[in-house]
């Protein structure tokens, strides 16, 4: 390990404040910025209110922003760093199972959890802290065609990573044994063994929402279904976007520190 107003949003997609809802905000100097957590993702929303109710998230710094895709924050090495120091690797020491919920997708304005690549984390778990608010951009319709036969060309590519992964101690005696041909044959066993796997699977594809979604508010398509999303913004991508358009250095990281605290506004 993303234009239009909050409120268009809202009326988009449905973002009503039902009461019972959790809610945090997030104080900038550029702004506040008012999120509700899903109640269909119980472990990222429990353990965000339990990290704000303890007042980790105070003072912490937005470390890596990119305009046209997110703002991301929540590394606790964030707090007192350096100028200039490479930030996004701090944890708290335990991972969130994955909760990839279908009915949300990365459009403009959603919350969701920041996790290690799936070589390092094929069970797609989600830090402990760090997250990420999607600011994205508006695709065309073609370009949602190329991404969608692209998901499903990367998903065979992970697929076989992950296998290749799981007998690397195999395919390196036979390497270092020098048999070639039957490190060759391996491989193309295993490509065959995902090859059959993949194409049982659904086919990954855009849902009437979800295009309708990219092509007007906008947001990150090629995340879906691989990071859980457990939020979004009912008021404040004004601020989020002011966010995303700061200088930053090689990493994404903001030449000026910008600061957030999190606090709820209903327990």
């Amino acid at each position: 390990m993303i234009l239009l107003t909050g409120l268009f949003v809202n009326l988009s997609f449905g973002l009503t404040e039902e009461k019972g809802e959790s809610k945090i905000q997030i104080a900038t100097e550029f702004g506040t910025i008012k999120i509700k957590l899903y109640d269909e993702t119980p472990l990222h929303r429990d353990n965000f209110i339990k990290l704000t109710q303890e007042g980790f998230y105070t003072d912490l710094l937005f470390h890596r922003v990119i305009q046209g895709f997110m703002i991301q924050g929540g590394d606790p090495d964030s707090k007192n760093a350096e100028s200039g120091k490479q930030l996004g690797s701090g944890d708290l020491g335990y991972t969130i199972p994955a909760e990839i919920c279908p009915k949300f997708f990365h459009h403009r304005g959603v919350l969701a959890a920041a996790r290690m690549g799936d070589q390092e984390n094929p069970e797609k778990r989600s830090s402990a802290s760090q997250f990420y608010i999607m600011q994205g951009k508006i695709f065309r319709s073609g370009e949602l065609d190329t991404l969608e036969m692209n998901m499903n060309e990367t998903r065979k590519v992970n697929m076989l990573q992950i296998r290749v992964k799981s007998i690397e101690p195999e395919l390196n005696k036979l390497y270092a044994d020098g048999k070639q041909d039957e490190l060759k044959a391996r491989i193309i066993g295993l490509k065959a063994e995902v090859a059959s796997e993949e194409v049982r699977l659904p086919r990954l594809k855009f849902s009437d929402e979800q295009r309708k979604a990219y092509t007007t508010i906008g947001g990150y398509p090629s995340l879906d279904n691989n990071y859980t999303i457990f939020g979004e913004v009912l008021e404040g991508m004004d601020v989020v976007d002011l966010i995303a358009k700061q200088a930053v250095d090689q990493n994404n990281r903001p030449l000026n520190d910008i600061k957030f605290s999190i606090t709820l506004l209903n327990e």
